[in-house]
Order: structure tokens, then C-alpha cells, then sequence
């Protein structure tokens, strides 16, 4: 999704500090709109003027703090794009981490902290069957986002709420 005109479309529906990174649909913002409402605007822009019709997934700066310090993977935050965290619409069944666990290899790893998956892939999220079986696998739609971006999106919702 081009980013240019996601930030002036958004900026024209009247939120605030609006700022984009990478042609990946990523965007932050500031609103006194509820949660769910604002959701539904950003939706809406979404199909009718970009024709995107995927789940929007909203994070607040206390809610990318609380990803950043729950990561499992501390050690694995170097080099930022073997680490990916996945936003989840819902907690999945502890039976289908275990299932996506035995794609797991060469010091790979999952794991699930509330509503966020993490994945560890140090040979690549390319390479990965661990990653290549990741959405299917788990049966929660979600968002994943390497942790450079992780880090980027959270240092964007800082600069948003000042």
C-alpha cells in the first residue's frame, strides 16, 4: 500500500500526526476516537480508497512497550530481522503452537505471550518451514512485523502521543 497517500487520506478523515513506514499498509496515528471506531474509519478508507480489505490491527505506545518487554527472545533481537513478532487476533490453541514447534529447527523458536506470537528465525523467515507454516498452522488471522519494525512503529507512536 502506497504510504504517501495513506497518510493523506487518513489525515484528511481528521487524524492526528499521522505517519507511515515502509509500503506495507504500516501507520500510526493520533485520534480521541474509541478504539473500535477508529478501527472501522481506518477500515473503511482502506477498502473504498485503496481497495484493501484485510483485518486492521491497532496498537497503543503502552501496548508496543508491553510487546517489546515480553519478547522470550531477548537474545535474538540481533540482527532485527530474524525476530518477528505477530499481533493476534486471539490467543490460539496451545495444541497448535505445540504442532507449529516440530517445524522448528536449526535453533529456531516460538512462542506465545498473551495475544502476540514471537518467532525466532535465525536462518531467515524466507528459509523458514517453521515460518512458511506460521498462518495456517496457528488458525489466528494476525499481523507479523520484523523486530527493525517492531522498534521503528514503536519509536512512531512515541513521537504521536507528544
Amino acid at each position: 500500500m502506497p504510504t504517501g497517500p495513506l497518510r493523506e487520506k487518513l489525515g484528511e478523515a481528521g487524524f492526528a500526526n499521522v505517519a507511515t513506514y515502509i509500503n506495507s499498509g504500516n501507520a500510526i496515528l493520533s485520534t480521541a476516537l474509541a478504539r473500535a471506531t477508529m478501527l472501522e474509519q481506518v477500515a473503511s478508507i482502506c477498502s473504498t480508497e485503496f481497495g484493501f480489505e484485510k483485518a486492521i490491527y491497532a496498537r497503543t505506545l503502552p501496548e508496543w512497550d508491553a510487546l517489546i518487554a515480553a519478547n522470550p527472545f531477548a537474545d535474538a533481537v540481533e540482527p532485527g530481522n530474524l525476530l518477528h513478532a505477530a499481533v493476534l487476533e486471539r490467543e490460539p490453541d496451545e495444541g497448535a503452537v505445540e504442532a507449529l514447534r516440530t517445524f522448528a529447527v536449526d535453533g529456531e523458536r516460538i512462542a506465545v505471550v498473551g495475544q502476540v506470537a514471537y518467532l525466532h528465525t535465525p536462518n531467515g523467515f524466507g528459509r523458514s518451514k517453521l515460518a512458511e507454516k506460521f498462518d495456517k498452522g496457528l488458525g489466528v488471522p494476525n499481523t507479523a512485523r520484523n523486530w527493525n519494525t517492531v522498534l521503528k512503529l514503536r519509536q512512531l507512536a512515541e513521537r504521536a502521543s507528544l
